[in-house]
């Protein structure tokens, strides 16, 4: 075949090609011009955008496309206006489809030419168009939040955000004029804890931190989040924040008091435990985590004076009765490892046995899955005062304990 066969070739290739896209670009035309099946429209333009990237450089194309897509929005509009039957979901989904359109739209818009000019030839128009709309991204976040549609939620809350950072909506400064955007980045932040997503929990959460209205629920999601992610300098950071912020909140004070507690950082335990304390010296969980510190550190009779008053404004208050038994649990073993067994010495063992009974067995009561708790306690109390009956009932229990 000649060089010149060859390139006839080509043009008659290329001239069929072009003769058949704007034939399909002309029938679309025609369905949009009618305002009957637009979905077809908008196909037929995503089909030639998909079918060939050289398409995406073919500006006629996504301006059809877009009315296409405008054309049902307006459609839906009015159906809403005039109170007729229509799917609101639809409407939410093709005003992102407007804003993906013209984001798509704008990218060919802002290529420079020959000369590496750029002329913007749609942009400022098109921007206008979008931003009017855009509250709509906003409401059909909401929309599919309170549907419990989180992984739709987030997607139209991301656009939303994502918006400020879109060439197309250069000069708007959304993240600097628009005071929805904190309360949006926290709804995004929710639908991605809610999916248990740590990534999408995390994308919008700094700037959800200045809806200061939900800044309390904010450090949860992200403090659990970094639990989840066994980020522990951050789950601990979060968890501090939170805690010198929202002092009587019920999440962050326990929390923050385990992690020491499990880490034996007994001065952090104890600054936390006095600053509590000075905001509400009444709150029992704060007296609570006092007695728990008092009985880490020795001071057994302080801790159980406090518990004494907790128990006697709740008696319910499980722990309470446990930190009471344990303080006398550890004197009895405490004093046991130092003492020659003198019988003075032994009767002061048994009597310290004695008292802790009764709070345990309270506790294996009031908390009887905590069995790691009460059965070792328990087990060693009744060996040491020699009750048969209830020592066999206790070694049974810890026997099951031990083969699972």
């Amino acid at each position: 075949m000649t060089r010149f066969l060859l390139l006839l070739m080509m043009i008659i290739s290329f001239s069929d090609s072009a003769f058949s896209q704007k034939k399909v670009i002309a029938q679309a035309r025609t369905y949009i011009k009618s305002g009957k099946d637009l979905e077809k429209a908008e196909k037929l333009m995503a089909d030639l955008l998909k079918k060939d990237s050289a398409n995406r450089l073919n500006e006629k194309i996504w301006l059809t496309y877009f009315d296409a897509v405008k054309k049902q929005y307006e459609q839906g509009n009015e159906k809403l206006y005039l109170k007729q039957k229509y799917d609101t979901t639809a409407l939410f989904n093709i005003t992102k489809k407007m804003f993906i359109v013209l984001q798509g739209l704008d990218t060919l818009d802002a290529m420079p030419d020959k000369k590496g000019v750029v002329h913007l030839k749609y942009r400022a128009r098109h921007a206008e168009y979008l931003a009017s709309h855009r509250p709509n991204i906003y409401n059909g976040g909401t929309f599919h939040t309170r549907k419990g549609d989180y992984q739709k939620a987030f997607t139209f809350f991301d656009m939303y955000l994502d918006a400020d950072s879109q060439p197309i909506f250069t000069g708007y400064d959304f993240l600097k004029n628009d005071t929805l955007m904190p309360t949006a980045a926290y709804w995004a932040t929710y639908c991605g804890y809610r999916m248990k997503n740590d990534s999408l929990t995390l994308k919008y959460a700094g700037l959800a931190e200045k809806d200061t209205a939900r800044l309390e629920y904010i450090y949860q999601y992200e403090a659990e989040t970094y639990k989840a992610r066994n980020d522990t300098a951050a789950y601990v950071s979060t968890l501090r924040k939170g805690f010198y912020r929202y002092p009587k909140s019920l999440f962050f004070f326990p929390r923050l008091i385990d992690y020491y507690n499990d880490e034996n950082i007994v001065d952090s335990v104890s600054t936390t435990v006095d600053y509590a304390l000075a905001i509400d010296s009444t709150s029992q969980l704060f007296r609570f985590a006092e007695s728990t510190l008092l009985l880490n550190t020795g001071n057994y009779d302080e801790c159980i004076r406090i518990c004494q008053e907790l128990i006697a404004e709740d008696d319910s208050l499980a722990d309470a009765h446990y930190n009471i038994g344990v303080a006398y649990f550890n004197q009895a073993i405490e004093l046991d490892k130092v003492t020659q067994r003198a019988r003075q010495k032994r009767r002061k063992i048994q009597e310290f046995y004695e008292k802790a009974r009764p709070y345990i067995e309270r506790y294996r009561a009031l908390a009887p899955d905590e069995k790691e708790k009460w059965v070792p306690v328990l087990y060693t109390i009744y060996l040491n005062l020699n009750m048969g009956k209830e020592f066999d009932e206790i070694d049974r229990v810890r026997m099951k304990m031990n083969r699972k």
